[in-house]
């Protein structure tokens, strides 16, 4: 079997989960003896069995696929859908059904809602962007699958190890505003809890970044800020010996900081969002999107319980979903269109 991944994004624009997944599910997949090559759109004898789109093609890009003889298979991540509320939600729902009635064929195409019908398969990263996918896109039930994403290896060895943990809390994201790290820096300087912030911006110019490297640079004796750890190893180290990791991000797919976190039996602090709550459930601690004096308070609270909370389960490493994916992909092929 030769797949062909594909991504609207060039990774040079702006780093962050989906290039991980991308790259890290293609070494998986090549471990396993799987041909894998990323999709030339200037090469016109380029062939595959099976096309696995990471984003979200036009429902044009589907039918042509299948033209050619090749399956579909969709990963998009729902940032945004994710974190609405039940009403808004709904709201959308009804707004995509009138825009379908009204608006002229060529306009709903342009929002790619009609790929997750036509497409093979479609992979949710959890259980709640399953029934998203569903709900909104009316993608076939029996055509949604959920695998969740993988960590390294670095960060699966034996998390019973009995290491000091220190007193820093830790967070890992890229320094945006969607993240929300200014805000949990401004709540930790208020509880006075010890943090870490790891990550970088996708432009040091944006002002968001700016205004949070001051407000680290300002507070150093709370907010410990040095930029990206790109060493695995190191990385794995700083979440076996933190106190507790937390990610209060206002929209989140499924954060590959988290289950990074997890797999190195890091205490969780997550924004009380469906995303979490469906991946983590009852290993992990949650706090609502607030003001800095309520979440400082969470925050703090946290921070004194750590020790005592449960740890999470532990992630699927990135060559068990390797072959979870296989497990689909031969099932896509196998199937009459």
């Amino acid at each position: 079997m030769k797949l062909l991944f594909d991504h609207a994004l060039p990774f040079s624009f702006a780093h962050g989960g989906f290039q991980i997944q991308i790259e890290q599910t293609k070494a998986a997949l090549e471990s396993l003896g799987i041909t894998v090559e990323h999709l030339r759109w200037w090469d016109g004898s380029q062939r595959g069995d099976l096309i696995h789109f990471f984003g979200r093609p036009s429902g044009q890009y589907v039918d042509l696929a299948h033209g050619k003889g090749m399956r579909v298979v969709i990963s998009d991540l729902l940032t945004g859908a994710a974190a609405r509320s039940a009403g808004a939600l709904a709201a959308q729902r009804f707004a995509i059904v009138v825009a379908k009635r009204v608006l002229p064929h060529s306009f709903c195409a342009r929002m790619n809602w009609e790929s997750f019908v036509k497409a093979d398969a479609v992979i949710a990263l959890t259980s709640w962007e399953a029934e998203l996918v569903q709900r909104l896109f009316r993608a076939p039930a029996r055509r949604v699958h959920i695998v969740p994403n993988g960590v390294a290896r670095e960060f699966l060895g034996s998390s019973d190890e009995q290491i000091a943990r220190e007193d820093y809390l830790v967070c890992t994201a890229t320094i945006a505003e969607r993240k929300r790290a200014l805000e949990l820096a401004r709540a930790a300087v208020r509880a006075g809890t010890p943090l870490w912030i790891i990550g970088r911006a996708y432009d040091e110019g944006d002002p968001y970044a700016r205004r949070f490297s001051a407000f680290a640079r300002e507070h150093r004796d709370v907010v410990r800020y040095e930029g990206a750890v790109e060493d695995r190893q190191l990385l794995a180290q700083i979440y076996r010996r933190a106190r507790g990791f937390v990610l209060l991000s206002s929209m989140e797919s499924l954060s590959l900081s988290a289950l990074e976190a997890a797999a190195c039996g890091c205490p969780l602090l997550l924004s009380d969002l469906p995303w979490a709550r469906s991946a983590f459930g009852e290993n992990a601690s949650y706090c609502p999107i607030a003001s800095t004096p309520r979440t400082a308070k969470r925050l703090r609270n946290f921070y004194d319980r750590a020790a005592q909370l449960p740890r999470p389960t532990r992630p699927m490493s990135w060559e068990e979903v390797a072959r979870k994916l296989t497990s689909i992909y031969e099932e896509v092929r196998n199937t009459s269109s």
